[in-house]
């Protein structure tokens, strides 16, 4: 990393919790989590954010989550992120398919109409060269009404925000999910 974590007991205490839920729930204390909390108060909006996305009563199911989350991380090349979020996605999904088909998910049939509009989208934000088109919007708002939209935008915004954080300071993958590395797959 280009960065270093400071010892657990340097930071504050009000952030030690989410440390130690990390630990419970990863069996280890997250690399990213560490860095955030060098700045309290920004690991603290971050921690909020996330929050807020991945919650239970998100208009969007919690496999599109990890599905725009484990596509983003690859395409921003953020090691980390492709790790936990695959981890996530296979427990989401109860298999490893869509996790190794994800980078080539238009020639896959592992998608339905709905993952593939919602990776579109993603894409369409994450690719600087790539724009949301109207006809790109149609499809998204057959999909979700505009507060949908709005979470779903800012997931994908998210996911750009962490991965390209995690992904400059070079922090690497835990062994939160074992995958061979996949390259993402260009415009």
């Amino acid at each position: 990393m280009r960065v270093s974590a400071r010892p657990i007991r340097d930071y504050p205490w009000w952030v030690r919790p989410f440390f130690w839920n990390q630990q419970r729930k990863y069996g280890a204390i997250l690399q990213p989590g560490l860095l955030w909390a060098r700045v309290p108060k920004l690991f603290a909006a971050v921690a909020i954010l996330y929050g807020v996305l991945d919650r239970k009563g998100s208009p969007l199911s919690p496999v599109l989550r990890s599905l725009v989350t484990v596509r983003v991380s690859q395409i921003n090349q953020c090691e980390f992120c492709v790790d936990i979020n695959s981890a996530t996605l296979a427990k989401r999904t109860g298999s490893m398919e869509k996790v190794e088909s994800l980078a080539q998910w238009r020639d896959s049939a592992l998608f339905d109409e709905s993952e593939r509009t919602v990776l579109e989208y993603a894409e369409a934000i994450t690719y600087p060269e790539r724009r949301v088109t109207d006809e790109l919007m149609g499809k998204v708002s057959r999909l979700f009404d505009e507060d949908g939209i709005i979470e779903l935008t800012g997931l994908i915004a998210f996911q750009n925000l962490s991965s390209k954080f995690n992904s400059a300071l070079d922090v690497p993958a835990q062994g939160l999910c074992k995958l061979p590395p996949a390259p993402a797959s260009g415009p």
